[in-house]
């Protein structure tokens, strides 16, 4: 009987390990992530979005280089970039630039951004301006730490 609960214990500990597996794993983008490069954001300072791809993982399920989110570019000078989340800090829906208005435009609550991500209205709903992310030049290339940030509060929450 010892034998075979030994013999038997090996396999369900496998399983165990197996089935928790996605429990031990971290989520989301712990690091940078490369955006674009420097060529392709004109120095203008007018906002481009750019599509964050990254490798996600969902349980047991890796899916490489897929879309996780979208950022705004802005170039200042020659090696300066900032990033801005498209996502409204208000209500969490996705944020439009208009070229016509120079501003950016969330649809859900009519509220304006500046280029610089800060709120143009005092009455806006938005608790916060735009949330921006660090950026990195390695080289030629653009690298920006993407994570969200939790909607609705007047600081800025990373979202684990």
């Amino acid at each position: 009987m010892v034998i075979g609960g030994i013999v038997a214990l090996v396999p369900a500990a496998a399983g165990l390990f197996a089935w928790l597996d996605p429990l031990r794993r971290k989520q989301g983008a712990a690091g940078f992530v490369k955006v674009g490069t420097l060529d392709a954001l004109p120095a203008d300072s007018i906002p481009r979005k750019f599509a964050i791809l990254a490798d996600h993982v969902d349980a047991w399920t890796k899916s490489p280089q897929v879309p996780v989110g979208a950022i705004y570019l802005r170039r200042l000078k020659d090696r300066e970039v900032v990033a801005l989340h498209s996502i409204c800090p208000h209500a969490g829906c996705f944020v439009d630039y208009r070229d016509s208005a120079k501003d950016f435009y969330c649809p859900c609550h009519n509220s304006t951004f500046a280029q610089d991500g800060s709120i143009n209205d005092p009455k806006s709903p938005s608790p916060r301006g735009m949330d921006t992310m660090e950026v990195e030049l390695r080289g030629n290339e653009i690298w920006v730490r993407f994570q969200n940030f939790a909607a609705g509060h007047k600081e800025k929450r990373p979202v684990a």
